[in-house]
């Protein structure tokens, strides 16, 4: 039996030689007359393969473990953790998180706790699903066909993720929950050159599985032919046009704009503090009618799911917005606590050495009954745009700054080229009182989402359906 499969069978305490009873009395100790907290246990293991240039440019293999604990009283959060996982450690920490947290008021609120009872995903460890060798092979395999495929290719780029994680979670009073959550994903980018211009496209999958449903050729190539596909169409590309006008956005991955623009501002933490522009907006109208945006951490095998969150919550479905109409907001323990809300499964940490905060899982706007093809025929003058690089949002204000990696100009109701350097310029609650039409083409992204907050880095997911915006500022070279 291997190591990680006696891990997911044994748990970490077993693992470490620690006895769970010892552990137990330190933490109801260290949380006596606290208002909350918790122990987070954490082992993981990752791998990341990097294929550049026609050889194998970096492999690497990590082994992380290690606890965090918390205690919370008040606002007030005492927080330690360390790599060493023994009870000596813990009783160490114990000391500081109850002086740490003993500075701030009490006002204790019970949060019932539901038992988890999700299965979204298996056990297993992706890394050991496919030898190392096969993987450099499946690399190799891609970069001939890319090269072979068309002579314009100068340059590919593979990576592959992989990281298998087991977290256990205790509180006082003997509560006991474990998770453990596999993570993969494949990315695939292509430089082509004509006439001496270069452009580049790239496409990536992945989710909480393993490597082998993307090894077959019929899952490979795919990507491979979307990246080369979307550096071809860069390739052909004119200066982008700038000044308002209507856009439509197309299906999947384009939900990051929603993610960033609106997704973040409906965090617990933004809005308990005031600082978020849909504070104090519940039960008004914060978007247009039919608009719907949901968040939802229970879908199977996708790459932002999680069976529990990282303060033991079970994930689950939360409509943030349903008809135009703000219904709640992302919720951890604390900031649920502090607002007199219900915890909403949405307590996320990078790593044992992070504490929770509310974070986004899977979030997407539900279809519509629109039409793509006549969103586009209504657009007199406008940019369609299919796909998103990066952006930068302002929480406070809502304000947004998107680049299009991939894009058309519209006239008279027909994509009829492509274009180069489009930027989306707005505000996200103005832009979403400004959808006109919702598409009945809802996609989520492919599995390649990583989302970043106050330092820390967790996996999500986006999506929504095809979208017309009426009127937003596109900054482009041409007037």
């Amino acid at each position: 039996m291997n190591l990680d499969t006696s891990l997911s069978k044994s748990g970490l305490f077993e693992h470490a030689n620690m006895n769970q009873s010892q552990v137990q009395a330190q933490i109801d100790d260290a949380l006596h007359q606290m208002d909350d907290g918790e122990l987070f246990l954490e082992y993981a293991q990752s791998e990341s393969i990097v294929f550049d240039d026609g050889r194998v440019k970096s492999a690497s293999f990590n082994i992380a473990q290690g606890f965090g604990l918390r205690a919370v009283q008040g606002e007030a959060s005492g927080f330690a953790h360390s790599t060493q996982l023994d009870i000596d450690a813990i009783k160490r920490a114990t000391q500081t998180v109850r002086a740490l947290a003993g500075q701030g008021k009490s006002g204790k609120v019970n949060l019932a706790h539901q038992r988890p009872s999700l299965k979204l995903y298996n056990q297993e460890n992706p890394i050991n699903s496919v030898e190392f060798f096969d993987k450099i092979k499946l690399m190799e395999a891609i970069n001939h066909y890319l090269r072979s495929k068309d002579d314009r290719v100068r340059q590919v780029s593979i990576s592959l993720f992989g990281e298998w994680q087991l977290v256990e979670i205790l509180r006082a009073g003997g509560e006991h929950l474990r998770d453990v959550r596999p993570l993969v994903r494949l990315n695939i980018s292509a430089v082509v050159e004509k006439d001496g211009r270069m452009e580049s496209g790239s496409s990536g999958v992945g989710g909480r599985l393993n490597y082998l449903g993307y090894i077959t050729p019929e899952a490979w190539q795919a990507q491979a032919d979307e990246a080369l596909r979307q550096a071809l169409v860069n390739l052909e590309a004119r200066p982008a046009p700038a000044g308002e006008m209507p856009v439509v956005l197309g299906a999947g991955w384009c939900g990051v704009l929603l993610h960033e623009a609106v997704g973040h501002g409906l965090e617990g933490d933004f809005n308990r503090k005031g600082t978020s522009a849909f504070s104090n907006k519940i039960g008004q109208q914060v978007a247009a009618k039919g608009v719907t945006v949901v968040d939802d951490g229970t879908l199977e095998g996708r790459r932002g799911s999680i069976q529990i969150d990282d303060e033991g919550t079970p994930s689950g479905r939360t409509v943030l917005i349903e008809d135009g109409i703000l219904k709640n907001y992302l919720q951890d323990r604390l900031n649920a606590r502090l607002m007199g809300m219900t915890p909403t499964g949405n307590g996320r940490r990078e790593s044992f050495s992070c504490q929770p905060m509310p974070r986004m899982t899977n979030t997407f706007m539900l279809a519509g009954n629109a039409v793509r093809e006549e969103m586009i025929a209504s657009v007199k003058n406008g940019v369609y745009a299919a796909n998103f690089g990066g952006g930068q949002v302002d929480i406070t204000s809502g304000k947004f700054v998107f680049s299009a990696s991939e894009a058309y100009k519209i006239e008279d109701g027909k994509i009829t080229y492509p274009l180069k350097g489009v930027t989306l310029i707005g505000s996200g609650p103005e832009i979403m009182q400004r959808i006109s039409a919702i598409g009945n083409d809802l996609e989520l992204d492919k599995g390649i989402g990583t989302c970043g907050k106050a330092g820390q880095s967790v996996p999500v997911g986006v999506g929504q359906p095809s979208l017309l915006i009426d009127k937003i500022t596109v900054g482009g070279t041409e007037v």
